[in-house]
């Protein structure tokens, strides 16, 4: 079993986007006022580790391997954790979309393997000659169907075969086996998107299990308004814990402290049908669900709750066009208000081991609207 579990709990932060907003003008303040290093300021509100994901060529030049090195840098310069997240792809990598990179599009699958071993031991070997090695890479990003489609596609009946597993597999297993060539102590996370999903998530490690895929942690993504109750989340903690004996990090999870949308913005989330009973769209609600999540992760078995990511506490609405092709539709699931200043929210993640905060206490009045 791996021994994560007697590591720091993570309190982790995703800030892919921190630099494309300060590249443009964006900035952050901490709770008075006065303007601060974002890095600094998470710190300062008790994180211990950040996420970043990288795309092969991206449009726009953020998130690729030169701006990655840049801002893994400032990660390492700070004695933060560092967790490195291929996407495998140009763009977004998630259930919806895994698409390759163009530079791969024509390739064979035993071609395909050799690239995703050659770039992900070469992004390893840059950010090890700039001492911004990860501490913990992702080889995949919300995995569930697959990644690299459609050669390594496992979703939907047509492409859920035992040849097609076996191919995925095979992918995900020259991606491994490149990070460990860099630096063996290096830790594997597997990443999937069903943080309520306890069938689904047993069906995808089952078959890794199977296949002999060797990993050191399981990544979960839970987003309440796509991934159910907080309960389903406790649930498929415990069940996966006790099931696989590895640690399992909430490796993407975030709660709106508004649903006010600017003039020019929709969000993603924006009904209020959609929240938590009992946990408002406010910074209350939003501190309320973080303390409850973290104590749920506290709680799995055997000490295997590893901790959490954050995701993109800090995209704020700091401009129009982003090189992602869309608007920012995050800017109410941040930890930040709409001009960079830091939220109370903050809180929870100092309420530490400490907060007696459960889900058996009712919400208190004043968080209920």
């Amino acid at each position: 079993m791996s021994n994560l579990k007697e590591e720091a709990f993570v309190l982790g932060m995703d800030v892919s986007f921190m630099d494309e907003i300060e590249q443009h003008g964006g900035s952050y303040r901490d709770e008075h006022g006065q303007q601060a290093d974002l890095l600094t300021l998470l710190k300062l509100g008790d994180a211990n580790a950040i996420r970043l994901r990288i795309w092969n060529d991206p449009v726009g030049g953020f998130c690729n391997l030169e701006r990655t090195v840049a801002v893994a840098k400032r990660i390492k310069e700070q004695g933060l954790q560092f967790l490195l997240d291929f996407h495998y792809s140009d763009r977004w990598a998630d259930p919806a979309n895994q698409w390759k990179p163009k530079a791969w599009e024509k390739l064979s699958y035993e071609e395909l393997q050799r690239e995703v071993c050659t770039y992900t031991a070469d992004v390893l070997r840059t950010l090890k000659e700039h001492d911004a090695l990860p501490d913990m890479v992702q080889v995949g990003n919300e995995i569930t169907p697959g990644m690299l489609w459609d050669e390594g596609r496992v979703g939907g009946e047509e492409h859920d075969t035992d040849e097609q597993w076996d191919r995925f597999a095979g992918l995900v297993k020259y991606g491994i086996a490149a990070v460990k060539s860099v630096d063996s102590e290096i830790k594997i996370m597997i990443h999937i998107d069903r943080g309520g999903d306890n069938a689904e998530s047993r069906k995808f490690y089952d078959r890794f299990e199977a296949l002999g895929v060797e990993f050191d942690i399981i990544g979960l993504s839970y987003y309440p308004w796509w991934h159910g109750t907080l309960d389903a989340l406790r649930d498929n903690l415990h069940d996966l814990a006790e099931r696989y004996g590895k640690p399992i990090n909430v490796v993407e999870t975030a709660y709106p402290w508004t649903l006010e949308q600017p003039e020019g913005h929709e969000w993603i989330l924006n009904q209020e049908e959609l929240l938590l009973p009992g946990y408002p769209a406010s910074v209350e609600g939003q501190t309320r669900y973080l303390k409850d999540l973290l104590q749920i992760i506290r709680e799995v078995p055997g000490g295997l709750g590893a901790g959490f990511y954050y995701w993109e506490p800090a995209w704020i609405p700091s401009k129009e066009e982003w090189s992602v092709g869309h608007p920012n539709n995050w800017g109410n699931l941040t930890m930040f208000d709409f001009k960079g200043q830091k939220l109370q929210s903050f809180s929870a993640l100092k309420a530490g081991e400490e907060n007696d905060t459960t889900l058996d206490e009712q919400p208190s009045a004043a968080l209920i609207k």
